[in-house]
């Protein structure tokens, strides 16, 4: 296995580096740099034994070793008939099909059962992968709008008067659009993923963690939406400049910190509710003996 990881980082070389050099000047993928080592660590630190290598699951690694192959071919054929993809559309391709050709040699030399107690960190490789460019569209517009929502009903109970049209909000003397800037799309990547990592790590029960990763999306909603508010409030009624503060251009840790308390609380929270639950099972299991 180590032999073919070698191969594949060998042939993808190129890549690879195009997408360090893409990250590392990228404000909304800055992240895919850590990606890689956080997979490490909670394959390092995996409580559950690991099993031995098992008979090679060959059903699935011709079709994920198809599917790489299918998607470098597919590249390789748009691009001589006139695609000039961007740098994110092409960094996507290539990464899901050294992905894919990895998890393939992975499951024909480790095997399906051997894989099993890594499936999380390997899937977790995913995040390495770039939003192809109609999708990362698809994320921020939704962001911008449901976030310009939440603005406008915190405006609202707060009393102040607004006319709205779209993503521009008409303010007692002043004017405020909400820019695609202005989504979060990138602190709310890092949440999802965040969540991910936590409800892995903390949690056991499926649902626990489902619920944990889903209050990303009201989480983020409200932190935008606050943001928005906070900074249509100091317009109005501090100064107009204050479009131009820290606040507003560099604010974005601040809010992105405020975010995480109520996500931490609903993580403790759920795992109090497992501890609850696994109790009474570890109390009952002398008495059942005793009985026995």
């Amino acid at each position: 296995m180590a032999l073919w990881t070698s191969l594949i980082v060998l042939c993808f070389s190129v890549p690879l580096y195009r997408l360090v050099q893409f990250a590392w000047r990228s404000e909304l993928y800055s992240y895919i740099l850590l990606i890689p080592f956080v997979s490490l660590y909670l394959v390092w630190t995996n409580k559950t034994p690991a099993r031995a290598a098992s008979k090679p699951s060959t059903r699935w690694a011709l079709i994920l070793s198809f599917t790489g192959v299918f998607l470098l071919i597919a590249l390789m054929v748009a691009m001589q008939h006139g695609w000039k993809p961007a740098s994110e559309d092409y960094l996507a391709v290539m990464m899901a099909a050294l992905l894919s050709l990895l998890a393939g040699g992975a499951f024909f030399i480790i095997g399906g059962q051997g894989l099993r107690s890594m499936a999380f960190p390997l899937c977790f490789l995913a995040f390495s992968i770039p939003f192809p460019s109609f999708l990362r569209d698809c994320i921020e517009d939704f962001l911008q709008h449901r976030s310009a929502d939440v603005a406008q009903a915190l405006l609202s109970l707060a009393g102040m008067p607004v006319l709205r049209h779209d993503t521009v909000f008409q303010l007692p003397g002043f004017i405020l659009e909400v820019a695609p800037e202005c989504s979060g799309v990138h602190s709310t990547i890092v949440l999802f993923i965040t969540s991910l990592v936590a409800g892995y790590l903390f949690l056991k029960n499926p649902w626990s963690r489902v619920l944990l990763t889903a209050a990303v999306i009201p989480l983020a909603l409200l932190r935008n939406g606050f943001r928005i508010f906070t900074v249509a409030e100091l317009c109005v009624n501090v100064d107009h400049d204050m479009i131009n503060s820290y606040i507003h251009r560099k604010g974005g840790p601040i809010f992105f910190a405020l975010s995480l308390i109520p996500f931490l609380l609903l993580l403790v929270l759920l795992r109090n509710s497992e501890t609850r639950r696994r109790k009474p099972d570890l109390d009952a299991k002398p008495g059942c003996a005793q009985s026995a």
